[in-house]
């Protein structure tokens, strides 16, 4: 063990525990397994609500959402640099009104690098994305898919890098196409197809506004599964309040009669309630079947403020009869 400059003692002792456990936990999965290893936003430790820990191997990723004591983070910096198994240490610094920065505290950040998760590899970029590549809260919502993906058509709304669709296509899913504005984000997708060794024609990319491009999305369907996991709050590009609906309302021309849904949100300002409201209205034909759990690594006190997955089901013509 490396020897720390500033005292450890300045850190909670819950701090400390709950870091070691995620840590091992995450490496007794497999060298590589990605986890949160902090998720300071439950509150459950004073002092450090604006505070999460990612782990991304072998690169600890701090991320502060607020102005923060800076003889505390520097203990933190170098509780996480004592630890053999990490090689770097990178401090962002970010939030919805402030811009987002990136600080290397210690060793070594790679440009890229190949994380795993739940046996899948995913790149990642942790010096160039707000988001480095991958929603670890989403875990659940990729384990769910790999339950129900066989022999689907698969739409993914809002993909990002992706990892929803290597999720599908490795369960055996028929096709994915993957819809998102920004080109480069799709070209990680594809890398990360490559990286599973996936078939190439079980994927599409689409690099459309989707709402605009509704026609070309319908093409490839009707789908048996859609998954929708948009930003909150994205100027210019979507705001949930004024623009979800807009996505939900042209669920049943996008899909099969039996189509499930995986309907997500991740604004701890909105309970689920925001959700139901919403397919309520604009998708009465799609009946409410479940919401997945939150991975242990993002519990929160208030589980309204945590992410929100609810699985939605049509009902065919035959059963609403």
């Amino acid at each position: 063990m490396k020897e720390p400059v500033c005292p450890v003692d300045l850190l909670p002792a819950s701090l400390i525990n709950w870091i070691d456990r995620q840590l091992q936990q995450a490496i007794e999965i497999d060298e590589r397994e990605v986890r949160r290893l902090f998720h300071g936003r439950n509150g459950n430790i004073s002092g450090f609500s604006q505070v999460v820990i990612d782990w991304l191997p072998n690169v600890a990723v701090i991320r502060l959402y607020a102005d923060f004591d800076q003889l505390v983070l520097q203990a933190m910096v170098d509780f996480l640099a004592a630890k053999d198994v990490i090689k770097g240490v990178l401090i962002q610094e970010r939030g919805r009104k402030r811009d987002t920065t990136f600080a290397i505290a210690y060793g070594e950040v790679p440009n890229r690098l190949v994380v795993c998760e739940a046996g899948l590899n995913y790149q990642i970029e942790p010096l160039q994305f707000q988001n480095f590549g991958l929603f670890l809260d989403m875990r659940n919502g990729r384990r769910w898919l790999r339950e129900h993906a066989q022999g689907q058509k698969v739409l993914n709304l809002f993909a990002y890098t992706c990892a929803f669709s290597v999720a599908a296509i490795a369960a055996g899913a028929n096709l994915v196409v993957n819809v998102d504005l920004s080109k480069r984000a799709l070209t990680i997708g594809r890398t990360n197809h490559q990286l599973n060794h996936l078939d190439k024609a079980c994927s599409q990319f689409m690099p459309y506004d989707m709402l605009k491009s509704w026609s070309r999305i319908k093409k490839p369907g009707p789908y048996g599964i859609v998954v929708i996991d948009p930003p909150s709050f994205q100027p210019g590009s979507f705001i949930a309040e004024k623009d979800y609906a807009k996505v939900l309302r042209r669920l049943v021309q996008l899909t099969t009669p039996d189509a499930k849904v995986m309907v997500c949100h991740n604004d701890p300002a909105h309970s689920s309630d925001f959700i139901r409201a919403l397919m309520a209205q604009e998708c009465p034909e799609f009946t409410y079947q479940e919401r997945l759990a939150v991975p242990q690594d993002f519990a929160e006190a208030d589980i309204e403020k945590s992410v929100k997955v609810l699985i939605y089901q049509r009902r065919s013509s035959s059963a609403a009869t």
